[in-house]
């Protein structure tokens, strides 16, 4: 594996210019197949919240079908307006584009499109097609204008990984240290792969913290997330008899102790826990973490919750003054233990997109 330093390379940060947005559709042959009408529901949502600000890229297995929904929902064609969605038919295991899309960095101006394994969060779900989306989208010449890097030796996931763009990740070490992904012994070695990948200057970790329902093995995404003017914005529990409570708590003392590079703490916003929720008697992680910046919003998981839906808002408006924030409600996503965050990847100005459709 090369872990040599590249000094002039950053991954950069969700809140700089963005050039487009991925979404991966579901369909009747994945775990969305008993309520798959709501999760179309829910996607077209986010389609239209992520088109009527920037292009749209739609990695689906029926790119006919999926093109009907989206002009029926009001979703605008690139090919139609210069503006919009641009669909790529490919065959796909589930939707969680976050962490099987490319993972971009900057490296002295240009953007390098990294394509790392996907193994179904530690060979927990099927993941070959997913993780074969990349290569296709590269070959078809339909995410271009950057540098292509084969990184099919690394395993990483962009949900376990939080940038501020100038050098700085944060990351959880359940996450990275979880079995079946690489076997890292070490932060030191973990920290060589981000430094040697990703252009990381220096690694802030989270020992603690965790959310009942994760199978991601802890992603940070849905914890802490960095925003911009050295603000961390985290999930905080209050209720002691939340089993989740702990762990919170012990994260939250460490977000405290943080540092940024100059050396000053954090700014630390807290956003409010979100109710419990259940299906089949299971917990699902719902988190108001799992927001998605664009450039003139934030797309932020809503729950059905006022109350705690709109006092999340603030804080995110708090920490971000610049942006709309447009809720979404992501009831039947968590479903499938995600939120919007999981399922989008946004692409940094300097990739291009263009309209092919068929792998």
């Amino acid at each position: 594996m090369n872990v040599t330093a590249n000094t002039g390379r950053r991954l950069a940060a969700e809140w700089e210019p963005q050039s487009f947005v991925q979404l991966t559709w579901p369909h009747a042959g994945t775990d969305w197949a008993p309520y798959l009408d709501q999760a179309y529901d829910c996607f077209l949502a986010i389609a239209r919240a992520v088109a009527a600000r920037s292009d749209l890229l739609v990695v689906t297995r029926d790119a006919a079908s999926t093109e009907a929904q989206l002009r029926q929902a009001g979703v605008a064609m690139r090919a139609d307006t210069g503006r919009g969605a641009v669909l790529f038919e490919a065959p796909t295991d589930d939707t969680w584009a976050r962490d099987h899309a490319f993972i971009t960095t900057v490296d002295d101006g240009r953007c390098v499109l990294h394509d790392f394994r996907f193994n179904g969060w530690g060979a927990k779900f099927a993941a070959g097609r997913d993780n074969a989306i990349n290569g296709a989208l590269w070959r078809g010449g339909v995410v271009c204008g950057a540098d292509y890097e084969d990184d099919m030796d690394t395993v990483l996931e962009g949900g376990s990984i939080e940038s501020d763009g100038r050098g700085t990740i944060l990351t959880t070490s359940c996450c990275l240290f979880a079995p079946n992904r690489n076997g890292y012994t070490s932060k030191a070695e973990a920290e060589a792969m981000l430094r040697g990948r990703l252009g990381a200057e220096r690694v802030l970790w989270l020992d603690h913290g965790s959310l009942a329902g994760d199978d991601t093995d802890g992603h940070i995404d849905t914890l802490a997330r960095l925003c911009p003017d050295d603000t961390i914005v985290y999930v905080g529990c209050d209720d002691h008899t939340d089993g989740d409570f702990e762990g919170l708590a012990a994260m939250e003392g460490e977000l405290q102790a943080l540092r940024t590079a100059d050396g000053a703490p954090y700014r630390l916003l807290r956003l409010p826990m979100a109710a419990p929720a259940y299906y089949d008697g299971e917990r699902l992680p719902a988190t108001y973490a799992n927001f998605l910046i664009m450039n003139s919003a934030v797309l932020m998981p809503c729950y059905g919750d006022g109350e705690r839906d709109a006092a999340a808002a603030e804080v995110l408006q708090r920490a971000f003054p610049d942006r709309e924030i447009v809720g979404i409600d992501c009831r039947v996503l968590i479903r499938q233990h995600g939120s919007l965050h999981c399922v989008t990847m946004q692409y940094p100005e300097g990739v291009g997109l263009r309209t092919v459709t068929k792998q």
